[in-house]
């Protein structure tokens, strides 16, 4: 572990089929207005609308509802909320939903106080300290892979000015408490299951393929992936095995509430193309993490060849007999190539809706970070591009 660190996670966790019972009890400890944060219709199709509310009621609590929030959420539906909480004086935000519904309710509290500059410039592009009041959040999670429902991730579409950006906010915007039930994972359709398995082996990936060594965290993230990668094709046998669908709901929680990534430099740079990807297209977030992932980790590995052949050895059990360092790299990302095809992870942009007009545009406005084993250069993100589409 050659990076200090410092370590503080301030979200509870209730987790499993009991959990919602749980509601009540913790509402007590927050004011007499709750916003509570949700998609479409499928919360209210399953009748967990229906019991939350009740659970808010009985709790002597008023209810503001802020509905419609879509899968990358977008600037004017994060105004919606914050118009909300300024008139109704809202002491908790509750998001039930997956991963979008939370980033938007963290969107809404860091932005409904926020007077002296337009939020999203100000914490969305500027990246300036959060020095305003916040209201306080919490999640009840229905889909996997974000990790939102434990950390202070928030990611905003601004439409108007084609941005799709994403800003970790500090830990007194983490959500306060998380409900996670399994349970409510089992509805959702196959293609955002798998989406959302990828978005979970995507963060793993960005923290993993950082700095050269093998510490504590490199094992933990390689146990994540092969639990991620084994659940995964249970739950495609048997969407309602409880006990893939609980394993792939606290395997995301795990990969990005930080803890993945003490003493790493981490990457990010798949996630960069991607928000550009999804500010252009509206795709499915994990999906477009897929496609873009297999050329870009070809284009590097050779910068970090020994942790491409871990990876290899340690998540896909690659024999290195008889192959040189390289062909147990390339052979680790043929095998991430061919679970993806297995699970029916898209691989192609083509497929998510972007076209070639737009893949210059996508590469001009994509932030170049630099912390992974090769710094890209504008040229080389088109090449990723093109190469994935």
């Amino acid at each position: 572990m050659e990076l200090d660190f410092s370590y503080y996670n301030p979200t509870t966790i209730h987790f499993g089929k009991q959990s919602l019972t749980k509601l009540e009890g913790e509402l007590s400890n927050y004011g007499d207005t709750v916003l509570l944060v949700y998609g479409r219709n499928a919360i209210k199709s399953s009748g967990l609308y229906d019991e939350v509310i009740a659970i808010i009621k009985s709790a002597g609590k008023r209810v503001v509802e802020l509905s419609g929030v879509m899968p990358n959420p977008t600037y004017d539906k994060m105004m919606e909320g914050v118009k909300l909480v300024r008139e109704h004086n809202v002491s908790l935000i509750l998001a039930v939903g997956g991963g979008s519904v939370i980033d938007c309710a963290k969107g809404i509290s860091v932005s409904a106080y926020c007077e002296d500059q337009d939020p999203f410039q100000k914490y969305w592009v500027e990246f300036k300290d959060l020095d305003n009041d916040v209201v306080p959040v919490a999640s009840i999670l229905t889909m996997v892979g974000t990790g939102s429902e434990m950390n202070g991730g928030s990611v905003i579409t601004h439409e108007g000015l084609k941005n799709k950006a994403g800003r970790v906010f500090p830990p007194h915007v983490y959500p306060k408490f998380s409900i996670l039930n399994p349970e409510y994972t089992y509805t959702v359709p196959q293609y955002q299951m798998v989406s959302g398995v990828f978005d979970t082996m995507s963060h793993l990936m960005e923290q993993y393929f950082t700095d050269q060594g093998a510490n504590t965290t490199d094992y933990v993230i390689e146990s994540l992936l092969k639990s991620s990668i084994h659940n995964a094709r249970v739950a495609l046998q048997n969407p309602n095995d409880y006990e893939a669908r609980s394993n792939i709901m606290w395997n995301a929680t795990l990969a990005l509430n930080t803890i993945t990534g003490l003493s790493k430099t981490q990457d990010w740079q798949v996630h960069m193309i991607e928000h550009q990807l999804g500010a252009y297209t509206d795709c499915a977030h994990g999906m477009g993490l897929a496609a873009i992932s297999l050329p870009y980790y070809r284009l590097i590995y050779s910068y970090g060849l020994d942790k491409f052949v871990r990876f290899a050895a340690q998540v896909w059990g690659i024999d290195p007999q008889g192959k040189s360092k390289e062909e147990q790299a390339l052979a680790g990302l043929d095998a991430l190539e061919a679970f993806m095809k297995e699970c029916g992870i898209v691989t192609s942009l083509q497929e998510l809706g972007a076209t070639q007009d737009m893949l210059p545009k996508i590469a001009e406005s994509t932030i170049i970070i630099g912390n992974g084993y090769k710094k890209l250069e504008s040229n080389e993100v088109l090449d990723i591009l093109q190469a994935c589409y």
